[in-house]
Parts: C-alpha cells; sequence; structure tokens
C-alpha cells in the first residue's frame, strides 16, 4: 500500500493506492492543511480497512508550489517515513505530470499569479524548472493527480539505489523575511 500525500496548492490531496485500486480525498482550503492533514489520511486508511502499518510507501509531491503546503506534506511524509520503516519518495508536481510521456513535452503549474515550466523528453527533465508571465505555447498544464505521482513513487522504488529523503522544491526565497531589529542580548546572571 502507498499513501500519496500533495498540499503544495491551496487544497489537501491524498490517495491510498491498494491492490483494489486508488482511494483518493481532495479539498480545496488555502489554511488548514496541517490540522486537516492526518485525520484525512485516517479517513482513508479507515475506508480502505487498513491502519498505518499496513503502509509499505509514501509518495510526497515536493512542488513547486505553496512554500508552507509543501513544508507539511514533506514533513509528514518523512516523519511517517521514519516512525513506520517505509521509504518516502519525493516527485515534484512537474515530474509527475511529465512521467510516462513520450517525445519532448512542456509541463506547467500556475501558482501566485504565474507559471512554472519545465521541459521533459521521454519523461526525463531537460533543464531545471522556471517561471513564466504567461502559459507557454504547446504547454500541458498540470493539475493535481495523484495517480501520477504514486506511479512516478512506484518507479523510483523499483529502480532501486539510494533513495534521498523528500526535500522541497523551491524556485524562489520565501516571502517571510528576518526582523530588522537585532535580537535581545542575553545578560549574565
Amino acid at each position: 500500500m502507498l499513501l500519496a500525500i500533495d498540499t503544495s496548492g491551496p487544497f489537501c490531496a491524498l490517495g491510498l493506492v491498494t491492490p483494489a485500486g486508488l482511494t483518493e480525498r481532495f479539498e480545496e482550503m488555502t489554511r488548514g492543511q496541517a490540522e486537516r492533514l492526518m485525520p484525512m489520511v485516517d479517513e482513508v486508511l479507515a475506508e480502505a480497512g487498513a491502519t498505518l502499518k499496513d503502509l509499505t510507501a509514501i509518495a510526497v509531491c515536493t512542488g513547486p508550489g505553496n512554500f508552507t503546503g509543501i513544508r507539511i506534506a514533506v514533513a509528514l511524509s518523512r516523519g511517517l517515513s521514519l516512525s513506520l520503516g517505509v521509504p518516502a519518495v519525493g516527485v515534484g508536481a512537474l515530474e509527475a505530470a511529465a512521467f510516462g510521456t513520450h517525445g519532448a513535452v512542456t509541463i506547467a503549474r500556475e501558482g501566485r499569479g504565474q507559471f512554472i515550466t519545465q521541459s521533459f523528453v521521454d519523461g526525463t527533465a531537460t533543464a531545471p524548472g522556471a517561471p513564466a508571465d504567461t502559459l507557454p505555447e504547446g504547454a500541458i498544464l498540470a493539475g493535481v493527480d495523484l495517480s501520477s505521482l504514486a506511479t512516478a513513487a512506484r518507479a523510483t522504488l523499483a529502480a532501486g539505489g539510494d533513495i534521498p529523503r523528500p526535500a522541497p522544491i523551491y524556485l524562489r526565497p520565501p516571502d517571510a523575511a528576518l526582523p530588522s531589529e537585532p535580537p535581545p542580548t542575553i545578560l549574565d546572571a
């Protein structure tokens, strides 16, 4: 059983891949993914008659997308991986959308008033993702696709070798800024 997680946009999306198929949950939300994600995991597992201990792997969308949402999903996947002793595989949203494609394609994902695009040949990236103001001609607009995310993660697992820990894909620095005032001085007692 593979659990697929995607909170890279204004939503919570989960999929549980079992021998019987894919059980999915999707909820639109601009805030609250951290509070809602684990209850959704419990709901998907209960619907399949499974528990966390039945999981054999975890797939997580690593972005690009919502900074906080990506961190929430990556943290949960890494925590579950460590506690359950199962592999966690990070898959980029654009990579998942390009998985299994043939020939040259450009995949795009919309966010924050712009598009993030990446070119692939036969499902392999030819360059890093880059921002664009408009959707490039002929680009495929990627949405949430838990089935592709799970399939790409399974292919990574089947290839064997060292699987790096999932890590967020950030194409720009966070909007948060450090305080402009110096930190307080700590006095000796």
